[in-house]
């Protein structure tokens, strides 16, 4: 074995060493804030059906704003990861103060949007009580919003310092407080009425605020924070910086709105075709939300890996960085698309015992079998571009991908709609869906891919000609 090769496999060993060890306890931190909305399905599903249809109804809203409001915050992480990599201690510190300046005003807008989409439930051709039920679900987990903003802010800003077990340790105790919480108020135990799930709202609500309170106290008392500790004096917001911090967190938004809406708006679409199909879409769409959070938890420390290169100056090992963690979200992904292929039917078993919700989701995770590649890739690839604090141009390609091929795409196959020539004879339903979803993910993927090796050439080009003499 030749010199120079073992320098080059030393050299990756040491990368994806480090990506992993960023990675792997915010991905069991991820799992834990999944689990928390996993509990507050089962234990109001076990409450009474009314229960379990307000959570559905005011999760739907609640998801939406939650996953844009924590794309418009994820600014901070590429803000501190190259200031860190530049050794610009102080500017992290003035950069988390002015970031928490602006998740006060990001979770109040909101909390506001949120709750004006309860308007959403009137054309739904709700009962009055399930509507009124609903409409109070989201207004009182809607005081969640300030505070999970914030803590976002404060989440970033540890994870790109590699600092990411805190986050896993309070993402745990947070799913243990939900859980508890649950316990008492949706049941009424230990002399407290039943709330059913009004009591779930209250849970998660209370929930984020602990949330943002543990983590503040673990920054003023874990030695590795004193350095570019934020809090040590008050600052006035400087508007000029917030909004640049907008205007690189507001794309990352809008990306992950696209994302979540898009998938919304198939589990709308594909409910008019019965109990059976939906039910199949929702066990299918939940699993692979669960295998998501290992490749989305890479991306993550992707941003902090390449920003932080590229605030010490060396777009070479940002370029490195970014298509190690590309491969390692393949490899990933390979091995879950090999799971999936494997264990589908019992995937499904373990979810229903219906013999025809079974088969059917067994069919489905087929196609998340097929897009476990496009699906790892697209979001290694889209967190490796925003480490080069660019975030419109996958803005762009992402929001094309889910709204121009994936959902029309899947309307057609789905639907059928008559008078279209590409229509298909009949609708494939939830089938003709996901396979819309397969192509739209593959086309971001592709699309993705092209522009982080020509951004990352790009910085190489700038680099070498600011070295010549």
């Amino acid at each position: 074995m030749s010199p120079t090769f073992q320098f080059c496999l030393a050299a990756v060993r040491a990368e994806a060493r480090s990506l992993w060890q960023l990675a792997w306890p915010m991905l069991v931190g991820q799992l834990a804030t999944v689990g928390m909305g996993v509990a507050d399905v089962a234990m109001t599903g076990h409450a009474s059906a009314e229960a379990l249809a307000c959570v559905a109804l005011g999760t739907s809203i609640w998801m939406i704003v939650l996953v844009s409001v924590s794309g418009i915050m994820m600014a901070v992480n590429t803000i501190v990861a190259h200031d860190l990599g530049a050794a610009r201690f102080d500017r992290i510190a003035h950069s988390v103060r002015q970031a928490m300046w602006q998740a006060l005003g990001v979770g109040l807008v909101a909390c506001l949007l949120a709750n004006l989409a309860t308007l959403l439930f009137d054309h739904l051709y709700l009962t009055p009580e399930l509507n009124a039920n609903a409409s109070m679900f989201v207004h009182v987990i809607s005081i969640g919003l300030p505070p999970f903003a914030a803590y976002r802010v404060l989440y970033g800003y540890s994870t790109s310092i590699n600092e990411t077990k805190p986050l896993m340790l309070i993402a745990i105790g947070a799913l243990l407080f939900n859980v508890g919480v649950n316990w008492l108020l949706i049941f009424g135990h230990w002399g407290l009425p039943p709330l059913g799930a009004l009591g779930c709202a209250v849970s998660t609500g209370l929930g984020m605020w602990l949330m943002l309170g543990a983590m503040l106290v673990w920054l003023a008392y874990a030695p590795a924070y004193r350095l570019t500790y934020p809090f040590t004096h008050w600052e006035w917001p400087h508007w000029q910086e917030i909004g640049n911090m907008l205007r690189l967190g507001v794309p990352i938004g809008i990306t992950y709105f696209a994302e979540v809406s898009a998938f919304g708006v198939v589990s709308l679409l594909v409910a008019r075709f019965g109990a059976v199909q939906v039910s199949a879409h929702q066990i299918a769409l939940n699993f692979v939300s669960l295998v998501f959070m290992v490749p989305f938890s890479f991306g993550i420390a992707l941003i902090t890996r390449v920003g932080q290169a590229l605030g010490e100056g060396d777009p070479h090992r940002a370029r490195f960085a970014a298509w190690i963690g590309v491969a390692m979200s393949l490899m990933f992904a390979l091995l879950s698309a090999t799971f999936i292929l494997l264990f589908r039917d019992a995937i499904a078993a373990a979810y229903t015992s219906d013999p025809a919700v079974q088969a059917l989701c067994a069919h489905l995770l087929l196609f998340a079998a097929l897009f476990q590649l496009s699906d790892a890739t697209q979001v290694a690839t889209s967190s490796a571009i925003r480490g080069y604090r660019v975030t419109r141009q996958p803005m762009l390609i992402q929001a094309v991908s889910f709204w121009v091929v994936a959902l029309p795409l899947g309307y057609l196959m789905g639907m059928a709609p008559t008078g279209l020539p590409w229509a298909p004879a009949a609708p494939m339903a939830a089938t003709g869906f996901w396979i819309g979803l397969v192509l739209g993910l593959t086309v971001a993927a592709v699309l993705l891919t092209w522009y982080l090796d020509r951004l990352s050439r790009q910085r190489l080009h700038v680099s070498e000609e600011l070295s010549l003499p």
